[in-house]
């Protein structure tokens, strides 16, 4: 440390806790501590869930191969993707949700500027794809949506949402193929509060809007890039200045060599932040759009209201030419559905190779009624907000669109008020 200086608190690094709900983290005793825990598990062969990574290879494997076979090399490969953003997010353990409540609550702001290196990341790779217009064999196009009062109201719900649900969109899915059961309550409501948004729609379409504004066409590509870099980094260092963690760096340094981390985990949250934007590159090159999650909660509702005799034909949403060929098709014809099933298996597979898969057994009626509540609130503000953290803001912005900034502003102003619900219904 530089002579004069005074030294910054250095806190212990946030971990999962296998004791308690999903979303729910705790400080492990002492840095030290937790890296003789991390280094133990890491080094030890019988540590592994070796029936849940066979399983989970086996699924992904032919699943990969069907899809394939079914629908195109296309399909496999982003089968094969979504897989990836599962590893990454579950090794990294990248999350929104508690970034966000660390952020807010304790100044502790690494996981937050991690994701501003995600999205700078993600803005540079994108910004050459986007100007030619062009993936590998496919027209791309950036996640681009109407920038309105419908995002900044959806946002704020979903900030919410995500702290009462103990989740946000990816990490609803990599909890839950993690072996945290539940998740599955908060994914319950995840899918009622997306279908019944589709309802409202209408509503939501009439609200004052700007349309959508592309950074990258209105001022140019080069000049839009340098412009979100420098916000971003503006954002990061004044997150930087005012943390009085900062001195803990992203991830605690541990002294596990990097075969056995990238296969076991844990990856410091630099790697993950680049992974999960090398990813989305990759969507954006095979299916011609960014990475996205809940347009699939939509549509999985909406088959479902379908097989109970529900007549969908009528309610706008869903009589758009995308919206209504995809209600005709399979599931397993959607990307973003097949994607999303990917994460889940693949999530499934990290935890089993680190030896964390699993959860509590006994879970609290009212962690239950949370969940369920608050993946209502996720559904709905997702839905009339086009997207989550993931296909709004993540995508958005790495695509320049504006409504993708709008998202990651509500969202920050709506958490404060879904950490408060959370301690009054979850007690946490």
């Amino acid at each position: 440390m530089a002579p004069g200086l005074p030294s910054a608190p250095v806190p212990p690094p946030l971990v999962k806790s296998v004791s308690r709900p999903p979303g729910v983290l705790r400080a492990a005793a002492t840095p030290a501590a937790e890296v003789r825990r991390a280094v133990t598990a890491a080094h030890r062969a019988d540590a592994v869930h070796w029936n849940v990574v066979a399983v989970g290879a086996a699924l992904l494997c032919s699943g990969a191969v069907t899809l394939w076979a079914a629908y195109g090399l296309r399909h496999g490969a982003l089968f094969l993707v979504g897989a990836g953003c599962g590893i990454a997010l579950h090794h990294a353990a990248f999350g929104f949700t508690a970034a966000y409540r660390a952020l807010l609550t304790t100044g502790d702001g690494r996981g937050f500027r991690a994701q501003l290196l995600m999205l700078a990341v993600a803005t540079v790779l994108f910004a050459p794809v986007l100007a030619a217009g062009r993936g590998l064999g496919v027209e791309a196009g950036g996640a681009l949506a109407p920038a309105g009062v419908s995002v900044l109201v959806g946002a704020f719900i979903f900030a919410i949402g995500m702290q009462l649900g103990g989740g946000c969109g990816s990490g609803t899915l990599f909890h839950l193929g993690s072996g945290r059961a539940p998740l599955a309550v908060t994914l319950v409501g995840f899918l009622a509060g997306s279908v019944i948004a589709t309802f409202h729609m209408p509503f939501w379409w009439s609200l004052p809007s700007l349309g959508e504004v592309s950074l990258g066409r209105a001022l140019g590509w080069t000049p839009a890039v340098a412009l979100q870099l420098a916000v971003l980094g503006l954002i990061a260092l004044v997150s930087l200045r005012h943390d009085p963690f900062r001195a803990a760096g992203m991830h605690p340094a541990m002294p596990i060599s990097f075969p056995i981390r990238v296969v076991h985990g844990p990856w410091p949250l630099a790697a993950g932040a680049v992974a999960l934007a090398v990813l989305n590159l990759a969507t954006l090159l095979v299916a011609g759009h960014p990475w996205t999650i809940t347009w699939a909660f939509s549509l999985w509702g909406g088959k479902i209201l379908q097989g109970a005799g529900v007549d969908l034909s009528s309610t706008p949403f869903w009589t758009g030419d995308f919206q209504r060929a995809a209600l005709a098709a399979p599931v397993f014809a959607d990307v973003t559905s097949i994607m999303d099933i990917g994460l889940v298996l693949g999530a499934g597979l990290a935890a089993g190779l680190a030896g964390r898969f699993g959860s509590a057994r006994r879970v609290p009626l009212r962690l239950v009624a949370a969940g369920l509540a608050g993946g209502l609130l996720l559904g709905y503000g997702a839905r009339i907000a086009y997207g989550c953290n993931i296909g709004a803001m993540f995508s958005g912005i790495a695509s320049t669109s504006l409504h993708g900034w709008l998202w990651g502003a509500a969202a920050l102003l709506g958490t404060p008020v879904g950490v408060r619900v959370r301690r009054l219904l979850r007690g946490d």
